[in-house]
């Protein structure tokens, strides 16, 4: 009867276990979570990873769209995010989330387009499958994930908007991917790691 009852709570644990880990990996990654590395392609054709980047001292993955207003609102501030801290070791790599079926759009030739005509500075992703997106839980456009490369692997250090205002960039008061990798640098402490983001629902195809 006792061996019993300890298998039935042996079962349980284990129901339990599982339900967490799934109910994590739906959500995505939290504050203090490893991401795992991708291999996605650019627009220029090649195939871009993480571990490309040897030197880089973390990455600003932004989630993002040629359709979106917010993100084409998002579009020179993530350009100088890029020019500002891909220098110090903090490159942008932006993944487009959308399934270009549903949103035409966000097609490998419209991205192609729209990265020669803003003159983006940094890799342009297809998250083809839509596999990517969901492993980070994000659910916008834009959505921000700033990793720092370390001994164990990239870890999350902020996930939410890039500063706080989409509407008008001089009328920014926090920019908090800037005050996030600034923190980094300096080797201290993000004061704010989660914020709301703001911006479209990212496009997924309906399943039949």
């Amino acid at each position: 009867m006792k061996l019993i009852k300890t298998l039935s709570i042996l079962a349980i644990v284990v129901v339990v276990s599982a339900f967490s880990v799934n109910s994590k990996a739906s959500t995505g990654y939290e504050v203090g979570d490893i991401a795992t590395d991708f291999k996605l392609k650019n627009i220029d054709g090649k195939i871009v990873s993480l571990a490309d980047y040897n030197e880089a001292k973390g990455f600003i993955v932004i989630f993002t769209c040629n359709t979106c207003p917010y993100a084409v609102q998002y579009e020179d501030r993530i350009i100088a995010l890029d020019k500002k801290y891909a220098p110090k070791g903090y490159p942008v790599i932006a993944i487009q989330p959308n399934d270009p079926d549903v949103q035409p759009g966000d097609s490998m030739e419209a991205m192609k387009a729209r990265a020669v005509s803003k003159g983006f500075t940094f890799p342009y992703l297809m998250d083809e499958g839509q596999k990517i997106y969901p492993q980070y839980g994000a659910n916008k456009t834009p959505h921000v994930y700033i990793l720092e490369k370390t001994n164990k692997g990239n870890i999350v250090k902020y996930i939410g908007a890039i500063d706080d205002n989409y509407k008008d960039a001089s009328a920014v008061n926090v920019k908090y991917a800037e005050n996030t990798v600034d923190a980094l640098l300096a080797g201290n402490e993000v004061q704010e790691t989660t914020t709301r983001a703001i911006g479209c629902s990212i496009k997924v195809k309906k399943s039949n």
